[in-house]
């Protein structure tokens, strides 16, 4: 993803914060450097608030006010940097899934995030890289629970997962998160709108071997599929594609666990923790 293309999907709120920082440090005389050592960020990382790549911190403004004496002008701004609940490039995935009828996914890596646990998720952000600051963090957690809820909100809409049987044996926080986890996965998959299947590791290589997919329906029933990576991730109605990657999910939940298996799998897993 090119430079522009990362700044078009940035807050503007952030690019402005920015600008408005890097005008005072810049009418002061002071460097990126330097501001980075007092406010224990890098130069690059002052330089990516101050272009509108980052979100400037309330640390940073209260640090820069004082010390390019802005006499609060610089700290007002905190107001308009609330952090995004979600990350700019699957905002309009999460306005889609909101509104979908039928929500079915495949997740070779962790549990999917509407299942996950608060304690679950705390973990995940935990071992973010680079590390998340502790406003966003809160933030985006309190997104994530409640994006779940709308498994027992929307009880006329349909979910399917299908999830790794090493997922619920990789550690992501304690016994005790992991033990939660399955215990959740249990109690959500109960759910009559629900169906959480289990892909054994005796599967061995299987469709879903290229990464995870996400494939929603609309009330208009109209289809998209939605792909995400390390640092990317693709939202398309693009019909070629969306066949391909609804024949490859059907292949998936066809070789995966039925639900009642799955969670004769789940409650073992969730005991051994």
């Amino acid at each position: 993803m090119t430079e522009t293309a990362q700044l078009k999907q940035t807050p503007s709120a952030w690019r402005h914060c920015g600008q408005q920082l890097q005008m005072w440090r810049q009418d002061a005389g002071g460097s990126c450097q330097a501001l980075g050592e007092a406010a224990g960020y890098t130069e690059g990382t002052i330089r990516a608030m101050e272009v509108g790549r980052r979100r400037p911190t309330a640390r940073l403004l209260a640090v820069a006010d004082d010390l390019y004496g802005a006499r609060g002008k610089l700290k007002a701004l905190e107001k308009f940097l609330v952090p995004d609940p979600f990350p700019p490039r699957a905002a309009e995935f999460m306005e889609r899934e909101a509104h979908a009828i039928a929500h079915q996914s495949y997740e070779p890596i962790r549990v999917p995030g509407l299942l996950q646990t608060e304690r679950y998720v705390r973990a995940l952000f935990a071992t973010h890289c680079p590390p998340i600051d502790d406003e966003t963090v809160e933030h985006r957690v309190a997104a994530r629970i409640e994006r779940g809820l709308m498994l027992a909100r929307r009880p006329t809409a349909y979910f399917s997962f299908v999830i790794e049987e090493s997922t619920l044996r990789r550690p992501v926080g304690s016994p005790d998160v992991m033990r939660e986890q399955c215990e959740h996965l249990l109690a959500v998959g109960a759910l009559r709108n629900v169906d959480i299947q289990v892909m054994p590791t005796s599967q061995g290589l299987h469709p879903g071997n290229d990464g995870p997919i996400v494939l929603l329906e609309s009330p208009d029933h109209e289809h998209h599929v939605f792909e995400e990576g390390q640092s990317v991730s693709h939202l398309t109605g693009e019909p070629e594609t969306v066949s391909k990657l609804t024949q490859r999910l059907g292949m998936i939940r066809m070789q995966a666990l039925g639900p009642e298996e799955s969670a004769e799998v789940i409650k073992r897993e969730a005991e051994a923790w």
